[in-house]
């Protein structure tokens, strides 16, 4: 039985190839706050990546049937194909540090056999903060539930 349900087959075959080449992401939103426990529902997976031009992503994407398509004019980078029709782009997170800075805290969470990078609940909420959209304001107060019984599960397991 699989563990993380939020994600199909062929999700988590992309990531995995993600991994394997050493592309160098993070998922980021409320993808991420349900990894970590949230109990929380969302129509995407935001990814953020150090470098967008970084070829092995192009080279993940083939492995998947998927392509990525370059932004132009208003129109933001994507990635096209059924298995990465989930995944959204993100190319800058809103109230937060680089890429670098908040890789460098990211969480380790165990999927299908490897482990992918995941912004941690109180950065997620940090950036939900700043947006200030009302949707993001909703999120707000079961991130923040979440968040406190994470923190409760850990200092009961130290």
């Amino acid at each position: 039985m699989r563990k993380n349900l939020i994600f199909a087959e062929g999700e988590v075959r992309f990531l995995r190839e993600m991994t394997r080449s050493k592309v160098d992401f993070m998922i980021v939103g409320l993808s991420a706050a349900a990894l970590q426990g949230a109990p929380v529902v969302t129509q995407d997976v935001d990814l953020w990546f150090r470098n967008l031009s970084d070829p092995s992503i192009t080279k993940a994407l083939r492995k998947v049937g998927g392509a990525y398509v370059p932004p132009e004019g208003d129109h933001p980078p994507v990635f096209s194909g059924e298995a990465v029709q989930l995944f959204d782009i993100v190319t800058h997170m809103h109230g937060l540090k680089s890429f670098e800075e908040e890789r460098r805290g990211a969480v380790k969470i165990p999927l299908g056999g490897f482990t992918v990078a995941v912004l941690p609940l109180d950065r997620i909420m940090k950036s939900k903060r700043s947006l200030g959209r009302p949707k993001d304001k909703l999120a707000l107060k079961v991130l923040s539930d979440a968040l406190r019984a994470a923190r409760g599960r850990s200092a009961r397991k130290g």
